[in-house]
């Protein structure tokens, strides 16, 4: 049978290219006949592994792209998703300057399915407030491991009936290192000194590997340890969004300014500064073990564990008046004296008041997340056409965020405040009307506390075949057995927020050595610094820690909630290799059966009574898919792919902690929906790739997704059974379930098609003269493109555009060296604006959206070898100083919403390999 081309690399060539090992090649001289030694071939480092990475993409079936480390404990990034961004059609969300999300293809973090040694996990932590607060979502936080644990991560971004189930944008592949994948006795080490720029820290990274086989190869025992330590200082301003002129009771009608009484006005909620220190520790471990007690069976157990520490302050001073009702004493009471208003947007763009409240707020933070993960694989071959093998392991992640606590001291009735969006609106002027660093005269008036618990746990049981029929034909099949369970738990003061006590002069004004100060540096109009709550000082007075009294926690019914789900799926899949001519032709078809069982458990306040609610139900899938790939030429591959997909509805989405409530003939059902069905699409790609030479490639694709249906929160009247409820709910009002209710619950709407193009190339100059020869590029495009219909609160249609998270053009740009003893390498990144909330929360064409815009980022990374086992290295990260938010409301207007700058990061570094 034909076979593809005969530069199609061996297994042997993988390994060696891929850990840099001389090749050494007998062959026969084409004139004497005699054998020949040829010249030794050396490829190695960033080169090395982008090699590995396009022979894992060439010999997949579907639409697969990898990265892959180069050698051992050695990943080209520090960041696993920042890591992820340089594939086509991967674009990544920052949390205080570091990778945490990724979305794939326009489709956000939510559709995206993490597998780590095969088996599916989730990592959630918490966040600051602009950033999205506890993770409570199916989407994956990358940032809770060191890239150092890793040794590859394939991105698969077409389905086929092996893969499980649960993607709509891509399924990710994580995979850590055994000990059959060296050679031997193995040691590596590597030690990095970390300096943030803005926060004028250094802190260490370090990580090691100690591998080793015994036994004539037969068992073996690895161990990977990683530990980074990070300290980041995040900048900026807020405004809390922008309302409208006459919202919240409007501002005093004494005000001299009256144009800013207009409803078409649109101001700032609270104008701010923003500063946050970032403090945090993380550790890794990996081990594993392997026995191979015959030739034909092989087993595997191997663990994961991560931990991620964090403390977190921020610090905030801002005008809270223009959020305020009446009966907080708020907009209201404030006059406007002067102002501008764009007449583009209607925004008060500057505005100088009288009698604002002024707040200086200290917020900290405490907490961690641990995932753990167990898994024993083995397989058996009972002959040479016929193997099992199986998979049994279980994985957790905890995130326990104990202390999230903020203490809030104010000036009231302040003249001359004044702010001014009129030059850079991403860092506003603003006058106090006050000096912020006077530390006199604060009254404490809040004293918010929180706490937060989020579990995720997989427990996951697999057994396949694999039986070769013929040469040209396989069959493979299996069954998965797979639970998961969610839990999100949430407490809050039990006592009113602001219901302070009183110091010991009998009075809540805030001692002087009670206050301290903030700093904010390299942002043009801002006050420099300011003075904050020390809570620090505050906490310990009052003992707000103590549990009891007045700072009683009582758990918040809103974010107490459960899901549990029991996937049961099996699979047949027909893999073939044949000739259609002289074309070579091969590809896998088949069909994956999946029954899903669901529980969703939270607080339901019927009648004004908390009350637990559990909903079950299930639902099945079956999901055809067909992979084809042709070799219409030499090196030149032609794929296409076709499948059924689907992804379970949002973690949120599925709560029953719904507010059921009868007024006379209002009848109103508020909250989640645990009837919800899932997304599902059919999908299509259309790629061609082209292996010019080695370590090369330019590839062009298509896909496109027509999306059944998505998720989004409306309201509608429907009948009360339809709610998944029990009929004794709405008979304990006096009404029937067949009775028609207001519903506001998170409902199935009309999709759309989702359609883009990625290009991608990859070129070594190794046609070059000399020292020419080692540099070499990587280079990727990708276009995306979906609309959906978005419905207001009412379920009336209202804006038709992109998908939250989508951005329509991104792209990477790598230049490498790849030397002897020197190399090096500069990498851009971008991503362009998307949109992050439609409709806007404030009505009114100035916010009809909330937006973000698309940053570039630049990093470079330089290595020199000293000698075969010592490497030193320097590498920079966001070398420009980019943002690592800027955040708009309004398309046409985008007027800010939050703006933060966490630095430059430089490591300095010395690896040792044995």
């Amino acid at each position: 049978m034909h076979t593809r081309s005969n530069r199609r690399k061996t297994p042997v060539t993988l390994l060696a290219a891929s850990i840099g090992l001389a090749l050494h090649a007998p062959v026969f001289a084409q004139e004497t006949g005699q054998a020949v030694e040829l010249d030794t071939i050396v490829v190695t480092g960033y080169r090395a592994s982008l090699e590995r990475a396009i022979d894992i993409k060439r010999g997949e079936a579907g639409v697969v792209d990898a990265i892959v480390a180069e050698d051992v404990g050695k990943f080209p990034d520090l960041n696993l998703a920042e890591s992820l961004q340089r594939i086509p059609g991967v674009v990544i969300t920052r949390d205080a300057g570091e990778g945490r999300n990724i979305s794939v293809r326009g489709l956000g973090p939510d559709f995206t399915r993490v597998r780590i040694n095969g088996m599916e996990a989730l990592t959630t932590v918490g966040s600051t407030d602009q950033n999205g607060g506890t993770n409570r979502t199916r989407g994956f936080d990358f940032n809770v491991f060191a890239s150092d644990l890793f040794s590859q991560m394939i991105v698969r971004k077409t389905a086929q009936a092996d893969v499980e189930e649960g993607s709509l944008g891509a399924t990710v592949d994580l995979v850590t290192a055994r000990p059959f994948d060296y050679s031997g006795f193995t040691v590596a080490a590597s030690a990095q000194a970390s300096y943030n720029d803005m926060s004028g820290d250094a802190t260490p990274r370090v990580a090691g590997l100690i591998a080793n086989t015994w036994a004539d190869g037969r068992f073996g025992a690895l161990l990977s340890v990683a530990h980074t330590k990070r300290k980041a200082l995040e900048q900026g301003t807020g405004t809390g969004r922008w309302a409208n002129g006459t919202s919240n009771g409007g501002f005093n009608p004494a005000s001299t300014f009256t144009d800013a009484m207009s409803a078409d006005v649109f101001h700032p909620r609270f104008p701010r500064y923003t500063w946050m220190e970032h403090d945090q520790d993380r550790t890794g471990v990996t081990a594993s073990l392997q026995f191979k007690p015959g030739d034909n069976t092989q087993f595997s157990l191997d663990g994961l564990y991560s931990k991620i520490d964090a403390t977190r302050r921020e610090h905030y001073i801002e005008a809270i008046s223009f959020s305020r009702s009446a009966s907080q004493g708020g907009k209201p009471e404030t006059i406007v004296r002067d102002g501008y208003i764009d007449p583009a947007t209607g925004a008060l763009l500057y505005g100088r008041f009288d009698d604002v409240d002024v707040r200086a707020e200290h917020r900290y933070d405490e907490w961690d997340t641990v995932f753990k993960q167990v898994s024993l694989s083995g397989e058996h071959e009972f002959s040479d056409s016929f193997k099992l093998t199986g998979k049994l392991g279980t994985s957790s992640s905890r995130h326990d965020n104990p202390v999230q606590a903020t203490i809030m001291m104010d000036k009231l009735n302040v003249d001359g405040y004044s702010y001014d969006y009129r030059g850079d609106k991403w860092a506003p002027v603003i006058d106090y009307g006050i000096d912020p660093t006077d530390p006199e005269g604060w009254t404490l008036s809040t004293i918010r506390m929180r706490a937060n618990k989020v579990e995720n746990d997989f427990d996951v049981g697999q057994l396949d075949f694999n039986w070769s029929i013929s040469p040209g034909f396989r069959l493979k099949g299996g069954v998965l057995a797979k639970d998961y369970g969610f839990e999100s738990m949430e407490w809050r003061r039990t006592a009113t927020e602001t219901i302070v006590p009183a110091f010991s002069d009998g009075t809540r004004i805030v001692p002087v050595d009670m206050v301290q100060m903030a700093r904010l540096s390299g942002m043009s109009g801002s006050p420099g610094q300011w003075v904050v709550p020390d809570f620090d000082a505050i906490a310990d007075h009052f003992d707000i820690f103590s549990g009891d009294g007045t700072f009683a926690l009582s758990p918040y019914a809103a974010s107490n909630r459960s899901v549990e789900e029991k996937d049961r799926g099996a699979y047949l899949m027909g893999e073939f290799s044949t000739d259609l001519g002289n074309i070579p032709f091969s590809g896998n078809f088949g069909v994956r059966y999946v029954k899903t069982k669901q529980a969703s458990t939270g607080i339901a306040t019927i009648a004004g009574t908390p009350t637990p609610l559990t909903v079950s139900r299930e639902y099945s899938d079956t999901l055809p898919s067909l992979n084809l790939v042709a070799e219409v030429a030499p090196d030149l591959l032609v794929r296409f792919g076709a499948a059924k997909v689907m992804s379970r509805p949002g973690l949120g989405s599925l709560t029953p902690g719904v507010t059921v409530s009868v007024s006379g003939g209002s009848r109103n059902v508020t909250g989640g929906n645990p009837g919800l069905d899932p997304i599902r699409a059919e999908t299509y790609d259309l790629s061609a790739e082209w292996y010019f030479q080695d370590s090369a490639m330019l590839s062009l694709g298509l896909f496109y997704k027509d999306i059944e249906s998505f998720v989004q929160t409306t309201r509608e009247v429907r009948p009360f059974y339809t709610s998944g409820l029990p009929a004794s709910v709405a008979e304990g009002f006096g009404v029937s379930a067949n009775d028609d209710f207001v519903f506001s619950v998170p409902v199935n709407t009309p999709g759309g098609p989702l359609k883009g193009v990625e290009a991608n190339f990859i070129q070594p100059f190794t046609f070059l003269p000399g020292n020419w020869a080692n540099l070499g590029v990587q280079l990727n495009y990708t276009f995306v493109d979906s609309k959906i219909q978005y419905l207001t609160s009412s379920g009336a249609a209202s804006l038709r555009t992109d998908l939250t998270g989508l951005s329509r053009h991104s792209w990477n740009a790598t230049l490498f060296y790849e030397g002897q003893t020197f190399s090096g390498r500069v990498s851009a990144t971008n991503r362009d604006n998307y949109l992050i909330q439609v409709p806007g929360t404030e009505q009114g064409f100035t916010s009809d959206v909330h937006g973000q815009n698309g940053i570039t980022y630049v990093d470079a990374s330089l290595r020199y070898k000293v000698s075969e086992q010592i490497e030193l290295s320097l590498e920079g990260i966001n070398l420009t100083n980019e943002p690592s938010l800027q955040s708009w409301v309004g398309a046409a207007s985008q007027l800010p919403l939050d703006y933060s700058l966490t630095g430059r990061q430089y490591l300095m570094g010395i690896r040792y390999k044995f």
